[in-house]
Order: C-alpha cells, then sequence, then structure tokens
C-alpha cells in the first residue's frame, strides 16, 4: 500500500489510461477526499472518495491510479455516489 503521506492537499488524481480523476482535497483513513469541484453534474453538494487500495504511486503534485477512467466512473455511480472501490 501506497504511504498517504506522501499524498498532497491539491495533487492531481490521474486515471490508468490517463485521465483527470479529481482533485486531492485530503487524505481520510483509507480514503482520498476529492475537491467538490470535480464532481460531475448534479454532484456538487457533496465529496467523493477514492480508496487508497487504488493508488499505484505518487510523484509531487500528482497521484496515478491503477483504475481506468470510466471504472473509477462507474464505481462512483454503482455505490451509494459517494465512494470509489
Amino acid at each position: 500500500m501506497i504511504d498517504a503521506t506522501q499524498i498532497k492537499e491539491h495533487a492531481e488524481i490521474i486515471s490508468a489510461d490517463g485521465l483527470h480523476v479529481g482533485t486531492v482535497d485530503r487524505v481520510e483513513g483509507s480514503r482520498i477526499k476529492l475537491t467538490k469541484k470535480d464532481s460531475g453534474a448534479g454532484h456538487q453538494d457533496h465529496h467523493h472518495f477514492i480508496e487508497l487500495d487504488l493508488v499505484e504511486s505518487v510523484d509531487g503534485n500528482r497521484v496515478r491510479l491503477t483504475a481506468k477512467g470510466a471504472e473509477v466512473t462507474a464505481a462512483e455511480e454503482e455505490g451509494d455516489g459517494s465512494s470509489v472501490h
């Protein structure tokens, strides 16, 4: 598992296929909390989360995931709308 202290506030989150997934608000427990500004239409009133298990690497101000962009988006829509597993 990645060292969560390497993940910095406002870092860009990139999917395995190179798509912008979100921006880090902060790490909460075993999840990355995304900023509200990156939430899709109709979701700006709450934060979304990505599990730390999906983080492949952290390079400066960029967090790269093991999941592709479509997988991350689908996971948000399948669940309670607030977490990517």
